[in-house]
C-alpha cells in the first residue's frame, strides 16, 4: 500500500455541510475518499489537456442514419482517426436513430479535435466525449472507495 499523508483543510461550515451531503449521496464512507477522487479527477482532466499525454475515452454520438451522406462522412472521419479507435459499438435506437460509442486512445488534443469534428458533423443530434486516464498518473496501490485495485 502507498504511504499516506495527512493534512488539514479550512472550509466554511455551509460548504462543508453541502460537501458532506453530496458525498453521502454518492456513497462515500468518509471525506478522505471523496477528496482523493476529486484530486484524481483534476489530475485526469489536466492529463488529457496536455498534448504530450495519452488518454483513453469514449465518444458517444446519436444521429439520424437517414441524413444524406452521413454514413459515408462518419466512415471517412473514423478511418482518418483509425489508429486511435480501439472499438466501436453501434446500436439501432429506432427506425431513424442510431447510437455509436467509440472507444478512443491517443494524445489528448488529438482526441479532442477528432471528437469536435465528429460531433460537429451535420446529422449528429448529440455527442459527448468522456476522457479518462490511461492510469499512468495515478499511483498504483492507492485505495479507491476503500478497495485496493490490483492489475
Amino acid at each position: 500500500m502507498a504511504s499516506l499523508s495527512r493534512f488539514g483543510v479550512s472550509i466554511e461550515d455551509e460548504l462543508l455541510e453541502k460537501f458532506d451531503h453530496r458525498i453521502k449521496e454518492k456513497g462515500y464512507s468518509n471525506r478522505s475518499e471523496a477528496i482523493r477522487d476529486l484530486i484524481r479527477d483534476d489530475l485526469v482532466a489536466s492529463e488529457w489537456r496536455d498534448n504530450d499525454e495519452d488518454v483513453v475515452g469514449t465518444l458517444t454520438i446519436v444521429y439520424d442514419h437517414h441524413t444524406r451522406d452521413l454514413g459515408n462522412t462518419l466512415t471517412h472521419l473514423q478511418h482518418s482517426f483509425a489508429g486511435h479507435i480501439q472499438a466501436v459499438l453501434h446500436v439501432h435506437l429506432d427506425h431513424h436513430n442510431c447510437l455509436e460509442v467509440l472507444v478512443v486512445k491517443g494524445k489528448g488534443a488529438e482526441v479532442q479535435i477528432f471528437a469536435d469534428k465528429l460531433v460537429g458533423t451535420r446529422g449528429i443530434k448529440h455527442g459527448k466525449l468522456s476522457m479518462t486516464t490511461t492510469g499512468s498518473i495515478i499511483p498504483s496501490g492507492i485505495e479507491e472507495h476503500g478497495h485496493k485495485h490490483d492489475h
